[in-house]
Parts: structure tokens; C-alpha cells; sequence
């Protein structure tokens, strides 16, 4: 294996892991702060129990998100000192951001664990409201440095070095606006739908039914709040690729030619040597209309940019369509959820909807994975796109196998660990209900 390859790999597996520490470290806040308001604004216990019953997790994944961010921070300088040499004085603010809001993240986590006995219900609720503003916040500056690198901005290059430096406007970048509402808004979907699996595995079982369907209710609550603000995000993020990263749009849609009125292919396999998608399904000028709001817009295909400077649309595309099918899917299980509620039928009791919505459960997850993959494949073959390639900022240093190998190891362990912690509470039946607040419960 190449020490590029390696080097790679050994970094998309490792944020590939942290991903999914952080967006449950981002989304479970917010579901406490529900949790805890619905507490005090009903007066039902239950909801503060069940806020009680899901800190642990968010405990242990403020831990482990804590641990992988500082490997990544490691590797950021072992595998890339070329690239972290390029570009430290005008992406170290977002990281240097990152820091303050995970400290206030931190402090008020700590509160909120450890106040419960000398705290009132209004000062844990009030505890609930930074932790949530910290961690969507701390994924908003992280997603900025990204961001950075897919459209690198407040620099002036000068013989092959950087001057004129200003890092508010790198961390304002053009891209970082959409990413980072994009980003935050698929963490609450992701969360949303992980942690209604998990009740509704529970509720197929059984288990602590109260507790499960209000867990259930919340939990779907904000991922049906946040899927439609997630594809509008997603419908502005599309557009303004179409204006500042359009080799990224032509991957993603494996547009190979530029066309005018160039139609939508919906899932297929492109093949360059033929410059076609097999398989696909094609929509007539809805890229297009997509991309510039024109159905006869011009937009521009691989075939527009030097050979060597776009990515592989092999890479790209099928991750996108996956992205989107994901969200589909999500869309149909909470759709069904909603409309039994509305016709006012315990859809607790619905052997086959907790079903498809513990099939929907890992898609938030997929979707937010594929999104990431999109993002970075589509970026290829730049580190800094239009100024950096990834062969130019990469380590020299041998030897990256082995370190990728044991790291894997590591990751997959914290992983199984992690599921053991976030199922075992759902599936244990721990006391959290009564009879005379299941009765008092109608989520």
C-alpha cells in the first residue's frame, strides 16, 4: 500500500469513526433539552427520567468524540505536515473556536450530570440550553476548516507562501455557510432516527414501554422537524456548487458532457470510457432546472476542466445517490409514524412500523457518512482545491499500514462498546416508569 493510500486511508477511517461519536454528541443535547423542558412544562416525571436515562450515553460519547477529535488533531501533523504547514495561519481560528465551545460543551455537561442532586429542575433545563448551543457550535467551527478546503478564501499566494492573512474571512469561506447547516441539521436527523431505533427495538421487546414511547415520540419529533430543512439546505448547497465548486456538481451528478437543459440521472454507474451512466434513470433537464432554476441552463460537465483536475464521478456519484435514497427512506418511516398519530392510532402498538423504523434507524448515519465521502471525494485531486493536491501535502514517512491496522482495531472496539451503552439502557426495563405516570403519559 502507498504512503498516500495510506495515509488516506488511515485518515478517512478515523474521522469516518469520529463522525459518528460527534453527530450523537451533537444531537443528544438537544433531546435533553427537550426532555427537560417537556418536564417542567407538564409536570410529568417521567420526562426528566428519561433525560436522566439518556446522559450516560452522552457522557461516554463527549468522551470518546474527546479522545478520536485528539487523534485526528495528531494525524492532521503526522500525515500532513506539508498541507498543516500551507494552510495553519488561516484555518487555526476555526480549530482555535472548536476549543472554546467544547469547553462550555464540557463545563455545562459536568453540571448537568453532577447537579442533579443540588440543582433545580429549572437549573438542569437552563444547564440543557448552552450544552446544545455548544455542540452544534463546535461542529459549525470544525465544518469551517473543511469548508476551507473546498473553497480556500482570505489568503493572498505570494511566491509559493501565504500573505495577507485574514482569518475571519478564511473562516467565513464561501462554502462554510451551506456546510455547516447542511452538516448540523443532518446530526439532528441522524441522532433523531438512532435513537428512535433504539426505542422502537425496545418496544418490539417489550421493554419500559412508557419511557420507550416517549423517547420514541421526541426522538422522531426532531428528525421530522429537521428532514425538510435538511433537503432544503441541501437544494441550496446544490446551487452553490453549480457556482463555486463545479467540477464537485458534475461528479455528483456524472455529468461527463456539458449540456444545456442537462437532465437528472438517478442511480446508474458512470463509465468514463464510454462517457455514460449505465443503468441509470434519467430526468429530462432537471439538473438544470435544478442547478440554475432554468431548465435550459447550461451546466458544465467533466469534459470542461483539465484532465487531472476533476474528481472520479465513480467515487462521487453512487455516494450521493445513497445520500439521498437515505433520506427518502427516513422521510417514508416517519411519514407513516406521523399519519397513525393522526389518525390517532398507538403507533407504539404497530409491530410493522417499529419495524421499518428500526430499518430506517442507521440511514440518518449512512446519509450523513455518504454526505461526508461526497464532500471529500469530490474534492479530489485537491487538499486545498485550486492551490494544494493531496500528493503535495501528504507525509513522506514509511510505515502507515501497520498504524492504520491498529487504529482500525481501536475504533471498531470503542464502536461496540459505544452500541453496547446507547442498547442496554432501552433494553432494560430500569425502572424509569410508574403506573400512575404511564397513565398520565400520552406522547
Amino acid at each position: 500500500m502507498g504512503h498516500i493510500v495510506a495515509a488516506r486511508a488511515l485518515m478517512g477511517i478515523s474521522l469516518g469513526f469520529h463522525i459518528i461519536y460527534s453527530t450523537i454528541g451533537i444531537g443528544l443535547p438537544l433531546l435533553l433539552m427537550i426532555a427537560e423542558w417537556q418536564s417542567l412544562r407538564t409536570g410529568i416525571e417521567l420526562y426528566h427520567q428519561l433525560a436522566r436515562s439518556w446522559i450516560r450515553p452522552a457522557g461516554v460519547l463527549f468522551a470518546i468524540g474527546a479522545v478520536s477529535g485528539t487523534i485526528l488533531s495528531f494525524e492532521l501533523g503526522f500525515l500532513w505536515p506539508r498541507f498543516m504547514s500551507f494552510s495553519g495561519p488561516v484555518i487555526g481560528l476555526a480549530f482555535s473556536m472548536e476549543g472554546f465551545a467544547f469547553f462550555t460543551e464540557a463545563i455545562f455537561l459536568a453540571l448537568y450530570i453532577y447537579g442533579s442532586q443540588r440543582l433545580s429542575r429549572g437549573m438542569l433545563f437552563f444547564c440543557t440550553i448552552p450544552l446544545t448551543i455548544a455542540s452544534a457550535a463546535s461542529a459549525a467551527f470544525v465544518i469551517s476548516a473543511n469548508a476551507w478546503m473546498n473553497t480556500p478564501a482570505g489568503f493572498t499566494l505570494s511566491n509559493g507562501g501565504l500573505s495577507d492573512v485574514h482569518p475571519l474571512r478564511a473562516f467565513a469561506n464561501p462554502a462554510w455557510a451551506h456546510e455547516a447547516v447542511h452538516g448540523t441539521l443532518a446530526a439532528y436527523v441522524a441522532t433523531g432516527f438512532a435513537m428512535a431505533g433504539v426505542s422502537a427495538a425496545a418496544l418490539l421487546r417489550g421493554r419500559n414501554r412508557g419511557a420507550n414511547r416517549l423517547a420514541l415520540t421526541i426522538s422522531l419529533a426532531v428528525a421530522s422537524v429537521c428532514l425538510p430543512l435538511m433537503l432544503i439546505s441541501g437544494d441550496w448547497a446544490a446551487t452553490t456548487l453549480a457556482v463555486q465548486q463545479k467540477p464537485k456538481l458534475a461528479a455528483m451528478e456524472a455529468l461527463f458532457a456539458t449540456a444545456r437543459g442537462a437532465p437528472l440521472v438517478i442511480a446508474g454507474w458512470p463509465d468514463p470510457a464510454s462517457g455514460k451512466v449505465l443503468y441509470g434513470i434519467e430526468i429530462p433537464k432537471l439538473l438544470s432546472f435544478l442547478a440554475h432554476r432554468d431548465l435550459d441552463a447550461v451546466v458544465e460537465g467533466l469534459d470542461a476542466f483539465p484532465p487531472g483536475t476533476a474528481p472520479d464521478p465513480r467515487l462521487v456519484h453512487p455516494f450521493f445517490d445513497l445520500m439521498v435514497g437515505s433520506a427518502f427512506i427516513m422521510i417514508g418511516a416517519a411519514a407513516w409514524f406521523w399519519w397513525l398519530r393522526w389518525r390517532r392510532r398507538e403507533a407504539a402498538q404497530e409491530k410493522w412500523l417499529l419495524r421499518a423504523l428500526l430499518f430506517a434507524s442507521p440511514f440518518g448515519m449512512i446519509a450523513l457518512e455518504s454526505g461526508w465521502l461526497v464532500t471529500e471525494f469530490g474534492r479530489q485531486p485537491w487538499i486545498a482545491r485550486g492551490h494544494m493536491r493531496v500528493a503535495e501535502g501528504v507525509t513522506t514517512q514509511t510505515g502507515i499500514g501497520l498504524v492504520l491496522l491498529t487504529f482500525l482495531c481501536v475504533y471498531l472496539a470503542l464502536t461496540a462498546g459505544l452500541l453496547w451503552l446507547l442498547l442496554r439502557p432501552a433494553a432494560a426495563g430500569n425502572g424509569m416508569e410508574t403506573a400512575s405516570e404511564a397513565r398520565h403519559v400520552d406522547p
